[in-house]
């Protein structure tokens, strides 16, 4: 094989948090109006689902939804309603996931991200004079998707071991 197989370190909680802390404030900024920029908060919640679906999990995405929800300006509970529904996929898939490489990881969790647009959109239609925003719309599922292997990359950066040990670090 070309690349070792890490034997990861436990997640820290403060690493956890700083995550979606940082994950929620790129939703911030102002690119976030653009048709096809990326949902952070969703790519995070759905990473730390897969791989730490004991710390973060079903009530975690429903308090990011909140947020979400307050700094978007929506009905309240439109997107804390699509997080803890992707959440939840989330975690029921995530021992499947886990057996591929990153890349093929996106083609799992790219319905994931195509339901949390599909609930926003359909909650917008039902509760208001709202028209269909037309098909670019779905654009960003398809964009956070793609950056499924980059952010599985950082994410997990932390808590790789290295590969050739030193006999100065007790790990």
């Amino acid at each position: 094989m070309s690349h070792p197989h890490y034997i990861l370190l436990p997640a820290n909680s403060f690493f956890i948090a700083i995550s979606l802390i940082a994950a929620f404030m790129l939703n911030l900024f102002p690119w976030g109006v653009h048709v096809g920029m990326p949902d952070f908060v969703a790519l995070v919640l759905v990473f730390w689902s897969i791989h730490q679906p004991r710390k973060v999990g079903i009530g975690v995405a429903f308090v990011m939804g909140l947020l979400m929800d307050v700094h978007d300006a929506v009905y309240l509970g439109e997107n804390a309603l699509a997080f803890t529904l992707l959440s939840y996929f989330a975690i029921s898939i995530h021992r499947r996931v886990l057996w591929f490489p990153p890349v093929a990881q996106s083609l799992h969790v790219f319905p994931l991200f195509l339901g949390v647009q599909l609930v926003q959109l359909t909650v917008r239609l039902l509760s208001s004079d709202s028209h269909f925003p037309g098909w670019l719309f779905f654009l960003e599922c398809a964009v956070t998707t793609a950056l499924w292997p980059v952010a599985s990359w950082l994410l997990l950066a932390p808590q790789r071991r290295a590969v050739n040990k030193d006999n100065t670090r007790p790990i």
